[in-house]
C-alpha cells in the first residue's frame, strides 16, 4: 500500500445500485460536485479519513457498460483508464445480479484492485432471493462484501477489506470466454502486447476485447498502429462468419451468457406466491388513468407546501432587511454610497428570499419522492407526452425543478443521456416559470384579476413549452433516444441523507448565484445613481411602448428585470409611482396581462445565464437569450390583441 497522499478509491455501478447512497454513507456534507474535463458530465468526490489514513472517493457517473457509445459511460471509462485510481468498488444490485454482473466483468479487465459491495441485501431478502456471498467472491476472485448503504450496514467492513486489497495491491484475474473467442482475444492482446510494449498503461487484452467490440475510442487511441486495426478487423470478419452475427454483438452475448451463469449458481429464488407491496402499489400509482391522477394530486400538494411554507418564511425573514434599507435610507448622506449600500442589502435579501422561503423547501421535497421512488415513474408516465416534444420523460425532471429556481434547473440537465436532450431541455427551462417569476404571476395576475387568471398562465405556459420544444426538435437530425429507466423499488427515504441532499442543492446555489444576484443589485444601485434608468426607458420605447402597449417608464423593469426576476415587480410599482396594491389604478387590464405574460417569459436572469454559459458555451447561451425574448414579445403581443 502506498504511503504517502490520499488514496483514490472511484465508486463504480449500474443506475439505482444505491451507489450515491453508499456515497453519501461515507462522506456525508463533505462532498464537492464537478464535472468530468471537458464535459457536462457530472461526478461528486469527497475525502475521508478511515484509521488514520485519507482517502478520495469518487462516486462517477451511473454506467450500465465500459462503452465509448453513451457519453456517461463513455466519461467513467475513461476517467478509469486515465487517472490514477488506486481501488474500484464495484457497487452491485443484489436484486438484479446478473445484470449488474456485465458490469463487473467488464470492470475486472482494468487491472485494477477491486472490491464488490453487493449492496440492497435487505431488498433482495424481502423479495426472496438469497444469494452465496462466500460462492460468488471465490468464482469472481474478488472480495465481495454485503451492504444496506441506506442503514449504514457493512460499511465497516467494506473499509477494513479496503485496507487489506491495498496491501497486496492484487487485480482481478480476466474471465475468459468460449474457445473460439478465447483464441483470438489471446492472439490480438499478443500483438498488441508486442506493439504497444510493457509500460503501456492499459491492459492488452481489454484493449483486444474492445477492438473486437468495435469501440470507437479504442480504434482512435489505436490509430498509431495500423497493423493492429487491420488484425482486429480480420479477427471481426472471423468471428462473424464462425459465429454468424457481427463481432460486438459476440462479445456481448458472452458476457451476458457468463454473467447468466454465475448468477444461476450463487442465487437462490423462492418465488412468492403473493403480489408485492412494490406491485400493488404500482397498479394505481403507474395506471394509465388513475397515475395522471394521482400525479396532479401530488404536484397539486407539492406546490401548495411550498408556498404554504413559503409565504410566511419570505415575510419573517425579509421584514428584518427592509428595516435595514430604511435605516440606510435615512442615516447614510453620501447618495452614491447610499445606492450602492441599499443594492447590496437588496441583493443579500433576495437571496434569502429565495433560498430559504421557497427553494429548501423544493429541493427537499423533491429529494424526498427521489428517494421515496416516485420521480422515476413520473418520468416513466410521462414519457409518451414528452416525446411528442421531442424529449423523453427524464427531462421532466429538471423542467419541474425550474419551478424552483432555474439554475439547479440547468444544472439538473446533466442526468440526460445525450447532448441533443440535454442542449433542448436546457433552452426551455428558462421558459419555466420559477419562483420569483411566480411572485409576480400571483402578485399582479391572481391580485387583480383573479385566480382562475394565473392559473390559465400556468396551463398557458406549459402549452407554450411544449410547443416551442417540438419546434427546437426540428432543428436536429437525430430523433430522441427510447426512455430506458430503471424503475427502482420504493423505500423510506432516509431524513438524513435528504437534508444532506438538500444542504448539497443549498450550497451550489449560493456559491454560483448568490454572488450574480448580489453584483447585479449593486450595480443596478450604481445605475439609478447615475440616472441612466430614463436613457433606457428612450431605447427600449419602440418594443415596450409601441409593440407591447406598455408605459414607457416601463422599460426600466423589463431590462433590470435580468438581474432578478422579482425586481420587475419592485420597479414596476417605482417606476409608475404606485404602490404595489394600487397597480389597478394606473394599468389596465389589458397591460397587466401582457407585462405579466413578457415576465414569463422574457430574457434568463443573469445567474440563468451564467450557468447555461458555464455549462453550454456562449452559442447556447445566445440562442437562450434570442428565444426567450422572441417568444415574451410574441406571446405580449397576442395577449395585447386578445384581451
Amino acid at each position: 500500500m502506498k504511503s504517502y497522499g490520499p488514496v483514490k478509491i472511484a465508486l463504480v455501478g449500474q443506475p439505482n445500485c444505491g451507489k450515491s447512497t453508499l456515497f453519501n454513507a461515507l462522506v456525508g456534507l463533505k462532498a464537492q460536485t464537478s464535472n468530468l474535463p471537458g464535459t457536462t458530465v457530472q461526478y461528486t468526490r469527497s475525502r475521508m479519513n478511515y484509521r488514520g489514513r485519507i482517502f478520495d472517493i469518487i462516486d462517477l457517473p451511473g454506467t450500465y457498460s465500459l462503452s465509448s457509445q453513451d457519453m456517461a459511460e463513455h466519461e467513467t471509462l475513461k476517467y478509469l483508464l486515465t487517472e490514477e485510481v488506486d481501488l474500484i468498488i464495484n457497487v452491485m444490485d443484489a436484486t438484479l445480479l446478473s445484470r449488474s454482473l456485465e458490469l463487473t466483468l467488464q470492470l475486472m479487465e482494468l487491472g485494477k484492485p477491486m472490491i464488490i459491495a453487493l449492496n440492497m441485501m435487505d431488498e433482495a431478502k424481502s423479495k426472496g432471493i438469497y444469494i452465496d456471498v462466500k460462492k460468488l467472491q471465490e468464482i469472481l476472485g474478488i472480495p465481495v462484501i454485503p451492504t444496506v448503504a441506506v442503514h449504514g450496514k457493512g460499511l465497516k467492513e467494506l473499509f477494513e477489506k479496503i485496507l487489506e486489497v491495498l496491501k497486496t495491491e492484487k487485480a482481478p484475474e480476466f474471465y475468459r470466454c468460449s474457445r473460439i473467442v478465447e483464441e483470438r482475444i489471446k492472439k490480438l492482446a499478443h500483438e498488441i502486447e508486442k506493439a504497444v510494449g510493457p509500460n503501456f498503461k492499459i491492459p492488452p487484452r481489454l484493449i483486444a476485447i474492445k477492438l473486437l467490440e468495435s469501440d470507437d475510442y479504442f480504434v482512435d487511441l489505436m490509430k498509431g498502429y495500423p497493423g493492429i486495426l487491420s488484425l482486429a478487423e480480420n479477427m471481426r470478419n472471423e468471428l462473424e462468419d464462425l459465429m454468424g452475427a457481427p463481432s460486438p454483438d459476440v462479445i456481448h452475448a458472452e458476457r451476458h451468457n457468463l454473467s447468466m451463469r454465475i448468477a444461476e449458481k450463487v442465487t437462490k429464488v423462492q418465488h412468492r406466491l403473493k403480489k408485492s407491496l412494490d406491485d400493488k402499489i404500482d397498479s394505481v400509482v403507474m395506471h394509465p388513468v388513475l397515475g395522471y391522477g394521482i400525479l396532479g394530486v401530488v404536484f397539486f400538494l407539492f406546490f401548495y407546501l411550498i408556498f404554504k411554507i413559503g409565504s410566511p418564511l419570505e415575510e419573517f425573514f425579509t421584514g428584518p432587511f427592509d428595516r435595514l434599507l430604511d435605516v440606510v435610507h435615512t442615516q447614510v448622506s453620501g447618495e452614491l454610497l447610499r445606492f450602492v449600500l441599499e443594492g447590496l442589502v437588496q441583493g443579500i435579501a433576495g437571496g434569502i428570499g429565495i433560498v430559504l422561503p421557497y427553494f429548501i423547501p423544493l429541493v427537499f421535497l423533491l429529494s424526498f419522492l427521489e428517494d421515496l421512488g416516485y420521480l422515476p415513474r413520473v418520468a416513466f408516465l410521462l414519457d409518451g407526452l414528452m416525446h411528442k416534444i421531442g424529449l423523453h420523460g427524464k427531462s421532466i425532471i429538471p423542467l419541474i425543478l425550474g419551478y424552483g429556481c432555474s439554475v439547479p434547473a440547468i444544472a439538473a440537465t446533466r442526468i440526460l443521456d445525450n447532448e441533443r436532450d440535454r442542449i433542448i431541455s436546457a433552452l426551455l427551462v428558462p421558459l419555466v416559470p420559477c419562483a420569483a417569476r411566480i411572485t409576480v404571476i400571483f402578485a399582479l395576475v391572481a391580485y387583480f384579476l383573479g385566480p382562475w387568471w394565473a392559473l390559465f398562465f400556468f396551463v398557458f405556459n406549459i402549452f407554450v413549452v411544449a410547443l416551442l420544444g417540438r419546434i427546437i426538435n426540428g432543428f436536429f437530425k437525430t430523433p430522441s433516444y427510447g426512455l430506458l429507466m430503471e424503475i427502482p423499488s420504493y423505500k423510506i427515504p432516509s431524513l438524513k441523507i435528504t437534508f444532506d441532499k438538500t444542504w448539497l442543492q443549498v450550497k451550489n446555489f449560493i456559491y454560483l448565484a448568490w454572488p450574480l444576484l448580489i453584483a447585479g443589485s449593486v450595480v443596478l444601485g450604481v445605475i439609478q445613481y447615475l440616472n441612466i434608468d430614463n436613457l433606457i426607458n428612450t431605447v427600449f420605447s419602440p418594443l415596450v411602448h409601441t409593440v407591447l402597449g406598455l408605459p414607457r417608464e416601463v422599460g426600466t423593469t423589463l431590462i433590470f428585470g435580468i438581474l432578478r426576476k422579482e425586481l420587475t415587480l419592485v420597479m414596476l410599482s417605482q417606476a409608475l409611482g404606485s404602490e404595489i396594491g394600487k397597480l389597478d389604478r394606473v394599468l389596465t387590464r389589458e397591460q397587466i396581462v401582457v407585462f405579466t405574460m413578457f415576465v414569463t417569459f422574457y430574457i434568463p436572469c443573469i445567474s440563468t445565464i451564467g450557468i447555461i454559459w458555464r455549462e453550454y458555451g456562449k452559442k447556447i447561451m445566445f440562442y437562450s437569450i434570442l428565444v426567450g425574448l422572441t417568444v415574451a414579445t410574441l406571446t405580449g403581443v397576442l395577449f395585447r390583441i386578445l384581451v
